[in-house]
């Protein structure tokens, strides 16, 4: 049987890590999902300032990738968010798809998120876009 090594914990100068290249609290430790996150949440703030009576029952979900079964398998664009009204067991939902807005939105995905959230929640309250948020533009 060969001899196993300890896994080695310093570079081959000799030297180890020496601490977090950025501390804690600067958005670098973010990771993409939290920042993403982050986005979805200033988003839902906005738009309860304005409809919080309406809006505050509603739950805002984040999902990687839409399911299957949301999928238009006949070769349609995939959605980037969902509006799940509300039925007697589970309150009304506004699923947001992270992966393909980030795909569709380049480098700052702040405005596409916040259309997607708009969308979804017009979609639930029954109303346009621009009315729950004026300055929506998309």
């Amino acid at each position: 049987m060969a001899p196993t090594r300890a896994p080695r914990r310093r570079d081959r100068h000799g030297h180890g890590l020496r601490g977090p290249l950025v501390p804690a609290g600067i958005p670098l430790q973010l990771s993409r999902s939290a920042a993403f996150d982050e986005l979805v949440l200033d988003s839902v703030e906005r738009l309860e300032q304005a409809w919080r009576p309406r809006l505050s029952s509603v739950d805002v979900v984040v999902h990687a990738v839409p399911p299957v079964d949301v999928i238009d398998l006949s070769g349609g664009p995939v959605p980037l968010g969902h509006a799940v009204p509300a039925t007697p067991d589970h309150p009304a939902r506004i699923v947001v798809y992270r992966r393909p807005i980030e795909l569709r939105s380049g480098p700052d995905p702040r405005g596409l998120v916040h259309a997607v959230v708009v969308e979804q929640a017009a979609a639930l309250l029954g109303l346009p876009s621009a009315e729950v948020d004026p300055g929506y533009d998309w």
